[in-house]
């Protein structure tokens, strides 16, 4: 089933998403302060291709103080606007039925974007 999910997510709209997620990684990662965040956008990229049977867990040590802190600025720099984007792509996804399972991936990612930094992406 998570196959033709994330067949149809790449052709409706994921893989524009992934290639907006990845670019701005590429961009990010032009200097050396930006390469922390350009990592987190490749591991959003990485969700937006493909996120039907995966899922994002908290890694043991995410209260480490430097991923506090850049999750921190993460949000302060973006993480709200890219998570209120997807937010409105989960409304509009929710409307119909058919829609619901992208919503749910849309929350996924917006709960990903809020604070990328001790979180990793796992199969299941």
């Amino acid at each position: 089933m998570s196959l033709i999910g994330n067949i149809l997510w790449i052709i409706l709209g994921g893989f524009l998403i992934a290639l907006e997620y990845f670019l701005g990684g590429l961009i990010l990662c032009l200097t050396i302060v930006g390469i922390p965040f350009g990592a987190q956008c490749f591991k959003l990229a990485y969700l937006a291709l493909i996120p039907f049977g995966k899922e994002v867990v908290t890694k043991e040590v995410a209260s480490n103080p430097l991923w506090v802190l850049m999750n921190i600025l993460w949000l302060l720099f973006g993480g709200i606007w890219i998570a209120l984007t997807h937010l409105v792509f989960a409304l509009l996804c929710a409307i119909t039925v058919i829609g619901i399972p992208f919503a749910l991936q849309h929350m996924k990612l917006a709960g990903l974007s809020l604070s990328p930094f001790g979180k990793e992406i796992r199969s299941y």
